[in-house]
């Protein structure tokens, strides 16, 4: 077997779609190396002909022809791309032919339909709900607090912050976060900005050992950074989310997808982006 495969993502807008698909379908085939490149925007046929020559090209490389996996919705363009020596999967035709014969319509084919600024409610929310947990990140802005959808507690560097702002992006939550820091284990009480908006929060915690990892990368040497630090803050930030009612999830080996899409479900959150 070849050492490694090429698996092209190919679209016409930004790939993102052609990506998180492919991506998700080759990862359930272990034991093969392969080298995921995203080509977005080919919009002409000029492009696609460019696309096929760097397949083709790929494909004496490897040794192997490349995967191909498409969301091309032109299907002019889609069918240049196919006559490259790859594999070539076709999203749209594998699932928009079956569709069109259930609902009895016809598909329009419009390009970008999925991610555009036509369709302005999604948009805003998008932009607002980013623009919002980037300004309430870390407790930096107590301002606006309770226009919060979700408030995320935790110690320092266990994701709270990237978790935010997949809620934002994705699903179009107003998260903010707010630390929990050995001052508040003192005396065993939530700070006083986020005290009154308990049935808004929600917990995070990590391991110790990987904590420390962590943030022995951003403050080396720190006391900071010490396992034993890690150990105490995370076992009084925990206690803290218990006598609180706080729910909280172990972010040590869940991905950002995973905390936010639990998140989303579990604080039943309605999202406002698709």
């Amino acid at each position: 077997m070849n050492s490694q495969r090429t698996a092209f993502f190919v679209s016409d807008r930004t790939g993102i779609t052609a990506e998180m698909l492919g991506h998700s379908l080759l990862t359930q085939f272990e034991g093969v190396r392969l080298k995921e490149i995203t080509v977005p925007f080919i919009d002409s046929a000029d492009k696609a002909m460019n696309f096929v020559r760097q397949i083709n090209a790929t494909a004496i490389a490897d040794g192997v022809r490349p995967i191909v996996i498409s969301t091309l919705v032109n299907t002019e363009i889609a069918g240049i791309v196919s006559k490259a020596n790859a594999l070539f999967l076709d999203s749209f035709e594998i699932f928009i032919d079956p569709l069109e014969r259930e609902l009895g319509v016809k598909a329009s084919h419009a390009v970008g339909r999925s991610h555009s600024t036509d369709d302005f409610v999604n948009y805003h929310h998008r932009i607002e709900a980013v623009n919002y947990a980037l300004s309430h990140d870390d407790g930096v802005s107590k301002r606006e607090l309770t226009e919060a959808d979700i408030i995320l507690v935790g110690v320092s560097r266990c994701g709270k912050t990237p978790t935010c702002l997949y809620l934002a992006m994705q699903f179009g939550i107003r998260a903010a976060n707010y630390p929990l820091i050995p001052e508040d284990f003192s005396t065993m009480q939530l700070p006083a900005q986020i005290k009154s908006l308990r049935a808004r929060l929600y917990g995070l915690t990590i391991r110790p050992a990987r904590l420390q990892q962590i943030r022995n990368e951003r403050r080396p040497g720190s006391k900071y950074a010490t396992l034993a630090n890690c150990e105490f803050e995370i076992r009084e930030a925990e206690a803290l989310m218990r006598q609180e009612g706080i729910p909280y999830l172990d972010a040590t080996s869940k991905s950002v997808e995973e905390l936010a899409t639990t998140i989303l479900q579990e604080a039943k959150l309605e999202r406002r982006i698709y």
